[in-house]
């Protein structure tokens, strides 16, 4: 077996090794991995071929996940308590830990009443996780106060698919990625939040050239530069745009009205709306050309079989849900729906969100896809969980629970799993609740995140390589989770920590302990699929033996099946009272925040290709950090001369609520009036916080989604003239937590991970700070003896640094000018390459612009190879293609994420050798 990614290449795999069976904890695609370990670590990981998932398949993230797990730095091993809100954390033992919860909630619940304490939870726990914690809240608490930030991530497509379709999950399956005739990408960056799905249909298209993609995205992002038809729109339009095309699809006459009579409710009235939006007119509104509007409606209408996938760009939105139901439209006017290769698929985008909703985690449901507000629901639940009094109260979703805190009506909130502080829009209500709360536990397996420092109770929880129970992908197929290690130090299983607590609880509240507290993740998943018995996600013919014995399976798969279906509403019989789809009537409605002369930009917000959330987990890994280092805006060229800008500038990014501090990124993928902002620079890794500062806190009023992909902005020049730039190598992970508490107090600071073991911190600000310099020299474990070389420029403000170990320089700190800075690039690369100095060491110090030229930082295209932009120029410039790039470099051979790079700088390369030659004048002065 050729286990990819070791620890390590210079240490040798152990000669006694178990292989486990596991899944992915990152994207919803849930990709099955073996995972080899040796007892104590793993040391290794490649996709299960076996797995109908990925088949194999693993991106750049998943590749390096042992590489997250080498170090028990920066992990969470003991539980912590403190007193006093103003005092520090001291360890302590299990016992008074969840004794400790167990009273204070019992105290304010006995107080205030059981709305007065709260559970956010998170999508990337297990099913069985999640299933406790429902219980916990809404059977031993009686409050429906739980939700998930799968709100933030999912809700809009699951109202969506409720009120159309009258049931939660994706109609499709993956087997629908190749059937696929025509693609539509709506609101989504494939390529980079699901890789492994898009090599398949990547493949697909390969095999059949006749296949056609569609992307409606504001920005020309690696999806949409393969696209076969890009449809930029202005950001929020997306419900002009869906409306427009079935008003052209209707006078065409493509729509299918055999099976919209026969199948679906609602059209006429949705026909008389759709009036108002002739395609000229949607055209001006979403900013695009009327003839590519009418191509892609017709694309999707006569295709044999149109298939849409979307995300976060419909779902993060104030109108969210109508997005989703206006795409969902064209495909039941069409009959594009039930079929294979059709019909409107969700791309989940967490490992679990779609488990959670199983087992009802949110504020807003109860367990399999029942409704709080349906009183037979709630006797069903009540039966089952031997009790009575379940409250008719819809819970508060993530947003308005948070608003709670802040004003006090909760008290009390656990958070596990999960980082709001940094993923929540309008981050400063957030730490403005948490600071106000009574009493705050926060459940998590790293002590690096924005919200661990809230946490009066902080319990050590089990992570990716140490959970065992099931996750949901988003083709709705269930797979087993096995541990392949031991849990570190005293860390323990989120379920087992919520059932713990749920058995000192109980008395407290004079409830029966047995009925909320489980002794295994089997005996959870036994109880969860009972509830879910003649239910439309009915798994009552799967269980941990077939798991097991057969491998995922797929929903529904009621007892007495021999498979799960693939494939939902086949039969035309959808999930609602008539067994009717539904079409509404809406008008299209504009974003909450409209932009204005004060704030004239939109803000939109998205992923990278090879990080995760708020970095928690592959902010360990330096070589994640090489695809993209720097937190940065990214705007228009036009927009940036325009305000006399260049790349590398700093500027301020403002809101009506926050401002952040970014480098600029200067390029044409974004339109003129649009900046970009990767949501992934937390607090950890960024001075003050991330991008969610800036966004608003508007939702959905269906689904009560936030609008986190818009907002109106306004970007500044700054002028930081005092710099700061540092390398160091030793443990990374250590130095970085000595680093990240004086980020916050420049205007400008981060820091990363850099290959194997080296850190690199950049600063900026107003003016020289030499207190703080000394406290980052002490953070960095430079030495203050023999072993430290330093030139000053008292007159320049200017400071070089050298540390050494033997002849090897260890450390350079330099801080002064830009220009001081710039020119000692050289002088930092010299950590980088670890090779002993034979010169005297003074000679450190001398200037060598061509060295400082070579300098310059080379980004890493290919992660699974590490092949640089410069290699992969220099082979296109020869007439290499992306087939001959694979062949003689190998970047794209392994995880195929890089694909879509290699081909964009194909296609650029070739736009250049077309263009014009300049004039021999040309930029003469």
């Amino acid at each position: 077996m050729n286990l990819l990614t070791p620890a390590s290449p210079s240490v040798a795999a152990p000669a006694v090794t178990t292989v486990t069976k596991t899944t992915c904890c990152y994207c919803g695609v849930g990709c099955g991995m073996l995972v080899e370990s040796d007892g104590e670590r793993i040391v290794g990981v490649q996709g299960d071929p076996a797995h109908p998932a990925n088949y194999g398949r693993l991106c750049s993230k998943g590749m390096t996940l042992p590489l997250t797990a080498q170090s028990l730095a920066g992990r969470v091993l003991m539980p912590e308590l403190r007193a006093a809100r103003d005092a520090v954390r001291v360890p302590a033992t299990w016992d008074d830990a969840l004794g400790t919860v167990a009273s204070r909630f019992a105290d304010i619940i006995r107080e205030h009443g059981p709305d007065a304490v709260a559970f956010y939870v998170s999508g990337q726990l297990l099913t069985e996780d999640y299933y406790v914690f429902n219980k916990l809240a809404k059977g031993l608490v009686r409050t429906n106060n739980i939700d998930t930030n799968s709100r933030l991530c999912m809700s809009s497509a699951v109202s969506a698919y409720k009120m159309a379709l009258g049931a939660d999950g994706p109609p499709t399956c993956y087997e629908d990625l190749e059937a696929a005739k025509t693609v539509i990408f709506a609101g989504s960056n494939m390529a980079y939040a699901h890789p492994v799905l898009f090599r398949r249909l990547e493949a697909a298209r390969a095999a059949d050239p006749s296949i056609r993609w569609i992307v409606i995205d504001p920005r020309r992002t690696d999806t949409a530069a393969m696209a076969d038809l890009h449809l930029p729109i202005v950001p929020g339009t997306d419900v002009a745009l869906f409306h427009g095309m079935l008003h052209h699809l209707i006078w065409e006459g493509r729509i299918d009205r055999r099976y919209i009579d026969a199948h679906t409710e609602g059209f006429d009235a949705l026909k008389q709306i759709l009036r108002a939006y002739p395609p000229q007119l949607v055209a001006d509104v979403c900013g695009i050309e009327e003839s590519a509007l009418r191509q892609a409606a017709d694309w999707f209408g006569e295709s044999p079989a149109a298939l849409s996938l979307y995300c976060m760009g419909l779902n993060q939105s104030s109108h969210g849900t109508e997005k989703n139901l206006a795409l969902i439209h064209l495909h039941l006017a069409t009959g594009q729906i039930g079929r294979a290769g059709a019909g409107p698929f969700s791309l989940t985008g967490q490992p679990n969100a779609m488990g959670g909703r199983e087992v009802g985690g949110l504020a807003t449901m109860l367990a399999a896809h029942r409704d709080i507000g349906n009183a037979a629901h709630r006797a069903e639940v009540e039966q089952l969980w031997g009790m009575q009094g379940l409250s008719d109260r819809p819970g508060l979703p993530a947003v308005e629970m948070f608003d709670a805190v802040r004003d006090g009506r909760i008290k009390a909130i656990w958070i596990a799993c999960t980082n709001p502080v940094h993923s929540m829009p309008d981050s400063a209500r957030v730490r403005e609740a948490l600071d106000a709360a009574e009493f705050v536990v926060v459940q998590e397996a790293f002590h690096q995140t924005d919200t661990v420092p809230y946490a009066d109770v902080l319990l050590p929880a089990t992570s990716w390589g140490e959970k065992a129970g099931t996750v949901t992908n988003s083709e709705r197929r269930i797979s087993r989770v096995r541990a392949a290690l031991e849990a570190p130090g005293a860390a323990r299983a989120d379920w087992w920590i919520a059932s713990e607590v749920a058995r000192r609880l109980a008395p407290k509240l004079d409830m029966p302990v047995e009925r909320f507290v489980f002794d295994s993740t089997e005996a959870v998943f036994n109880e969860h699929r009972a509830l879910t018995l003649g239910r439309d996600l009915d798994i009552g013919g799967i269980d941990y033996a077939m798991l097991e014995q057969q491998g995922p399976q797929q929903w529904p798969f009621p007892a007495g099946a021999t498979q799960g279906q693939a494939r939902r509403y086949e039969d035309g019989v959808f999930a609602t009272s008539d067994g009717r789809a539904r079409f509404h009537a809406f008008e299209y409605q504009p974003v909450a925040e409209p932009i204005n002369a004060r704030h004239p930009f939109r803000l939109i917000t998205g992923r990278l290709r090879d990080q995760w959330h708020g970095m928690s987990r592959t902010g360990r890994v330096g070589q994640l950090f090489e695809h993209a280092p720097e937190p940065t805006l990214t705007m228009h060229p036009t927009d940036a001369t325009r305000r006399s800008l260049r790349a590398g500038d700093f500027v301020r990014l403002s809101s009506r609520r926050g401002e952040r501090v970014l480098m600029l990124a200067v390029s044409d993928d974004v339109a003129s009036g649009t900046v970009f902002v990767p949501m992934h620079w937390s607090g950890q890794f960024l001075g003050g916080g991330g991008v969610n500062d800036t966004t608003t806190g508007a939702v959905d009023k269906y689904s009560k989604q936030p609008e986190l992909k818009h907002a109106a902005v306004r970007v500044d020049p700054m002028t930081l003239p005092w710099r700061v730039s540092a390398v160091r190598r030793g443990d990374a992970l250590q130095l970085h937590a000595a680093v990240q508490p004086l980020l916050a107090e420049r205007r400008f600071a981060t820091v990363r991970l850099e290959g194997e073991d080296r850190l690199v911190v950049c600063a900026a600000d107003d003016q020289a700070d030499a207190d703080w310099l000394e406290r980052l020299h002490t953070a960095l474990g430079l030495p203050r003896d023999e072993a430290l070389l330093e030139y000053r420029d008292a007159r320049r403000a200017m400071t070089k640094r050298v540390a050494w170990r033997d002849a090897v320089i260890e450390g350079v700190l330099v801080a002064g000018s830009e220009a001081d800075v710039a020119g000692s690039a050289s002088l930092l690369a010299r950590v980088r390459e670890g090779t002993p100095w034979t010169r005297a060491r003074h000679a450190v110090f001398v200037a060598d612009s061509a060295a400082t030229a070579g300098a310059a930082r080379d980004r890493t295209v290919c992660q699974c190879k590490q092949i640089k932009a410069s290699s992969i120029a220099a082979a296109i410039a020869t007439g290499a293609d992306v087939s001959k790039l694979k062949a003689t470099l190998g970047c794209g051979t392994v995880c195929g994420s890089c694909v879509p790079e290699l081909q964009r700088m194909c296609v650029a390369s070739k736009a250049s050798s077309f263009a014009p030659e300049p004039s021999a004048t040309a930029g003469a002065v």
